[in-house]
């Protein structure tokens, strides 16, 4: 029975993400006219009607078709809608497309639903074949990428007229663009490791693999129309010196003196041509519609380079939150060749012409645009243009090599880069908010040491105590040869307990987000453990980067005391817990420190203690903000506060505005009115049955659930 209901559940999986996915692209084309749908400004560019039913092609020829005694529905669509697919036989040249008046949009949309019928027929009873399974992924994400091809193609029509009309009334996105941050930040290199990890990823973009990487720095945000306009104004498309030789004859074969869609007014002030008209060029805006060649010049004129691949893989997953509009805004260009990763195979049967064939003469574009589809995004993806093409939403990061640059070390610069967002983000926020993880530079962490000495904060003094009666417990579900993950591991004090108790453990891994913390207590370990390989990671654990092999044959346990996952909203501690489990692998286990619901009284004295501890603790995040962010907060203007909230059931700390006044940022400046507050955390309590429900959420299975004496704790042993 179990087995049935699983299956119905990935059934319904299936169809809802396939109805989700497939109602974008007519959305995007509600409003446009049929003729807007039907014509082809240049022989790159494909119809959005097209579009419409390419995507609904591929369903046909990829999966529908492979059903005994499929009837297509109609055999004229075979050589129509191909694209570039030589073993499914004849199709219409790219360039001619636009030509095809018949079908018309109506007869179009009419076999699309025909193939969403059949497709959804074909779900109900389920996807059981694996390479099928694959080929209906292959399309959903196929799909997706022709969303965004849709709006490329139309801007390209619609810059085409000389009425420079609006296709959209808002530009179609999911989110905002990223404040810049300025800065870049130094990466180490040596040997790391790039490609698809355990997610859906296109076949080209593994195997997973390792290269080698001299030292680089990243810079952390994208150029800009004004840096672009500086550029330009300093004759950068009139200078053979900064241009490739190929880049330089297409600039005086085509005329480029800007990026495409990029025109001068009659006042001689630069426009642009969006999805929503034609609109004057926004400095602040990064650059879009450029070129490889374009892209190139502008890092050789600026002084700098365009990342390889790998560096800008690399950089994204060692310090996501140090940049921004890493993705979601432009694709950017990196330096590297599209060609294929070290043992890439291409997919099995008639999409193995999806990529591999495309291996030669195109460049690596990595991240993703506003236009393309949430969800559709990873770190992996490798998008390719040939050098020449501007019209998708192309713009660059720049890069340069950083050996014997003296540049702030890599995990400085990440860490305050983040601080500074998250920071700016939660004061620009209607009811302000600061991420609890910022309490924990070296201050933070000694006065959390005092807090767990306190008489009131009962904690860490009962989860120790529960942790050292279950430990041995703990140390025979371990087995041999076991690694240790902790997650936000601090001074790693209840570690000890732990280690005692395993002397077979083969090493531990301890991730915190201050380095001074961790490195100190990595040291003490190391002394106090000669025998055990410690490895300490710098890194939020939020943002979970892949671990280092493990040491031990044995298998990888998760730690996370502290009721620490209680600092997390629900959708996000399920999100962590989940990652954790695809992180730490197959057969891995987890031990979860929670704290549990109880009386107010307790719960809020444990928050604010007589001596005033917990205060200094939540005012010495402003501390920090002046020191590392240029800030100026006004220390003794902030009050401590906190609450119990019983509807949320979670204990609430705050920063409480005793007057009105204004704080600078760096050179952003945030207004609080008296009595206003910064809400700094957040810790959820738990009753067995909610903590129960979140763990399952997230893949894992409770084996143990230990409650400590009163006031209660819990320690809970998963298995993924």
């Amino acid at each position: 029975m179990n087995a049935i209901l699983r299956d119905r559940s990935a059934q319904s999986d299936d169809l809802a993400e396939f109805q989700r996915v497939r109602s974008a692209m007519p959305q995007l084309a509600q409003g446009l006219s049929d003729e807007d749908l039907s014509a082809q400004a240049m022989a790159d560019a494909s119809p959005g009607k097209w579009h419409l039913a390419h995507t609904s092609w591929f369903f046909e020829a990829m999966i529908l078709s492979a059903q005994p005694g499929y009837e297509p529905v109609d055999g004229r669509f075979q050589a129509l809608f191909n694209s570039y697919y030589e073993a499914l036989g004849e199709r219409v040249a790219r360039d001619r497309r636009g030509l095809m008046t018949r079908p018309g949009v109506a007869e179009v949309m009419a076999y699309r639903a025909e193939i969403d019928r059949r497709m959804t027929d074909l779900l109900a009873q389920g996807l059981r074949d694996p390479h099928q399974q694959y080929l209906f992924a292959l399309g959903l994400h196929h799909e997706q990428q022709h969303q965004e091809l849709f709006l490329m193609d139309i801007l390209n029509l619609m810059a085409a007229s000389p009425l420079d009309p609006a296709a959209y009334a808002r530009e179609p996105r999911a989110r905002s663009a990223e404040a810049a941050l300025g800065g870049m930040t130094r990466f180490e290199g040596g040997v790391v490791e790039i490609g698809a990890d355990d997610v859906f990823a296109f076949d080209n973009e593994g195997p997973r693999h390792r290269v080698f990487l001299e030292p680089y720095a990243l810079d952390h945000d994208l150029v800009t129309n004004g840096d672009w306009l500086r550029f330009i104004e300093d004759g950068g498309y009139s200078r053979p010196e900064l241009w490739l030789a190929d880049g330089w004859a297409k600039v005086k074969a085509e005329g480029w003196d800007a990026p495409l869609y990029w025109s001068r007014d009659t006042a001689c002030h630069w426009t642009t041509m969006s999805l929503t008209g034609r609109h004057a060029v926004e400095p602040s805006q990064p650059v879009r519609h450029i070129s490889a060649y374009e892209a190139d010049a502008y890092a050789r004129w600026a002084g700098k380079r365009l990342p390889t691949e790998a560096e800008w893989e690399h950089a994204a997953r060692q310090a996501p939150d140090a940049f921004s509009n890493l993705f979601g805004e432009v694709w950017q260009w990196t330096s590297s060749a599209y060609g294929p990763y070290p043992g890439f195979r291409p997919t099995e049967g008639t999409a193995s012409e999806y990529n591999g064939k495309f291996m030669a003469n195109q460049l690596t574009l990595r991240g993703s645009a506003f236009a393309t589809p949430p969800g559709h995004e990873r770190v992996s993806y490798r998008n390719f243009f040939y050098p020449h093409q501007r019209w998708a939403f192309m713009g660059l990061r720049l890069a340069e090599d950083a050996a014997g640059r003296g540049m702030k070390p890599l995990l400085e610069d990440a860490v305050t880069a983040a601080f500074r967002r998250d920071l700016t983000d939660g004061l620009s926020a209607k009811a302000k908010t600061l991420p609890p993880k910022w309490f924990y530079d070296a201050e933070g962490s000694r006065l959390f040491e005092d807090i767990t000495e306190l008489p009131e904060y009962y904690p860490t003094r009962q989860e120790a105590g529960l942790l050292a009666v279950i430990a041995p417990v703990l140390a025979e579900a371990f087995g041999p040869d076991a690694t240790l993950v902790e997650f936000g591991s601090g001074a790693s004090a209840k570690t000890r307990i732990l280690l005692d108790a395993l002397p077979d453990l083969a090493a531990y891994v301890p991730i915190d987000i201050s380095p001074d913390a961790l490195n100190a207590a990595a040291e003490s370990l190391r002394e106090a453990y000669p025998d055990l390989t410690v490895t300490p990671i710098v890194g939020d654990f939020g943002h979970l980067d892949p671990l280092p092999p493990s040491e031990g044959q044995g298998r990888r346990v998760g730690f996370f005391p502290g009721s620490t996952i209680g600092n997390l909203e629900p959708d996000e501690a399920v999100r962590f817990m989940s990652g954790a489990r695809r992180l730490l692998g197959e057969g891995s286990l987890f031990v979860l420190g929670v704290d549990l619901v109880k009386d107010s009284d307790t719960l809020v004295a444990a928050y604010d203690d007589a001596q005033g501890v917990t205060a200094a603790f939540n005012r010495n995040v402003l501390v920090r903000a002046n020191r590392e962010l240029d800030a100026d907060f006004d220390v003794s203007a902030f009050s401590h506060r906190a609450i119990w909230n019983s509807d949320e059931q979670r204990m609430e700390m705050h920063l409480v505005a005793s007057r009105a006044m204004t704080v600078d940022v760096g050179d952003r400046r945030f207004r609080f009115s008296a009595g206003e507050t910064i809400h700094t955390e957040s810790s959820r309590k738990f009753t067995e049955a909610s903590l129960r429900a979140m763990v399952e959420a997230a893949g894992w299975k409770v084996v143990r659930f230990d409650i400590s004496t009163a006031p209660s704790v819990a320690m809970v042993l998963l298995r993924g």
